[in-house]
């Protein structure tokens, strides 16, 4: 039978009926992971694309009054933060929105997946940095850039990894500040420190949506996997408001 390639993917002509049902659908699977299916929502992707944007303004915004107004040292701790929230954002759009090959996708998989926790330790950065004394500013910050390299390795050997092993690593990475509490909340500010915790919760919940699959009602539009990724989104928003906060307490 003739095939036809559309989207990076080779596929079989369907029949009316068939293309009656797959008329919503952006493409058809070349391989059997669950997140590279025909069903993929039509807004995946949507979010973090618009986000990376937001993202890349309010990180030059942030690291120019830094060092404008702060110092060397609290520009170059945004920064890192800057360039992993926009890491985070632009390599799940990337992944998300374009049909990739088999191969190519198993790539942007461990890309997608690594982000996350290099984007965790960079928002940690400016708190380490600017907001907790010395060492324990240092010990944290050796702890989450070393649970993130250590998550990278785990996601580029073995990017099958069940679900239930990757989320509470980065649920527990991301909690590493319940320890230093009070000292952020004296450096920081409380109001930094109440957005740091609200920004875990939503990150919280999103892990547990995408660990879950739920909720999914609206699978064809707007799935499981959107409403985690809205969750990092409203995460991000509250942590790029708490380190401002921080930065210029």
């Amino acid at each position: 039978m003739d095939r036809a390639y559309a989207h990076g993917t080779w596929f079989r002509p369907l029949g009316l009926a068939q293309n009656l049902r797959l008329r919503n659908l952006r493409t058809v699977s070349v391989t059997t992971d669950p997140e590279f299916v025909d069903t993929r929502p039509r807004l995946r992707g949507h979010l973090h694309f618009w986000s990376f944007f937001g993202a890349f303004a309010g990180a030059v915004t942030l690291v120019v009054c830094a060092a404008v107004s702060v110092s060397a040292v609290a520009a170059f701790a945004t920064a890192i933060y800057g360039l992993t929230v926009m890491g985070v954002f632009g390599v799940s759009a990337l992944y998300h929105r374009r049909l990739w090959g088999p191969r190519a996708y198993q790539w942007m998989k461990r890309a997608d997946h690594s982000m996350i926790f290099l984007f965790i330790a960079g928002t940690y950065t400016p708190f380490t940095v600017l907001s907790m004394s010395k060492p324990t500013g240092w010990v944290i910050l050796a702890v989450v850039w070393g649970g993130a390299a250590a998550g990278v390795a785990l996601k580029m050997l073995w990017p099958g990894a069940p679900r239930w092993l990757g989320v509470p690593i980065y649920v527990a990475l991301g909690w590493v500040a319940i320890f230093v509490l009070p000292e952020l909340a004296h450096n920081a500010g409380v109001a930094s420190l109440v957005l740091l915790l609200v920004g875990g919760l939503f990150y919280t919940m999103g892990a547990v949506f995408y660990g879950v699959r739920w909720p999914n009602h609206w699978p064809e539009t707007f799935g499981y996997h959107e409403f985690f990724h809205a969750c990092t989104v409203l995460a991000a928003i509250s942590h790029y408001i708490a380190i401002w906060l921080a930065v210029f307490a």
